[in-house]
């Protein structure tokens, strides 16, 4: 079984996205813990609403790829645009930050509320 730290991301309709994707989540693997849901300011592109940003804490049987696939499923079912900028307006956006105490993901070390979300946590 794997442990993984997912980071949640969203700026268009947050409160449907949000839930949505966590509820995706859940439905082939174990959900254990979500951190609270915050507001923070866009990063790049400014010109854009705030994003809506938490974590959840799941098990898996999946590999690390095939659970990063099955997250990236999840986006284009929620209609994530990826034309758009990389730090554009997003319906969602799931990334895997930890994969069995290890971290994978560099934004944990850039983004204090990743990192703070994260943290909370982590106590497996």
């Amino acid at each position: 079984m794997n442990r993984v730290i997912i980071s949640i991301g969203s700026n268009i309709h947050p409160e449907i996205n949000i839930p949505e994707a966590i509820l995706a989540v859940s439905l082939r693997h174990r959900l254990l813990d979500v951190s609270e849901i915050i507001e923070t300011d866009p990063i790049g592109i400014i010109e854009q609403p705030s994003f809506h940003n938490g974590a959840m804490k799941v098990e898996t049987w999946f590999c690390k790829e095939a659970f990063n696939h099955y997250l990236k499923n999840i986006e284009d079912l929620l209609q994530r645009d990826r034309k758009v900028p990389k730090f554009g307006p997003r319906t969602i956006d799931l990334d895997i930050v930890v994969w069995n105490n290890d971290v994978v993901d560099n934004d944990y070390y850039k983004r204090d509320f990743l990192k703070k979300h994260t943290d909370k946590l982590m106590n497996w």
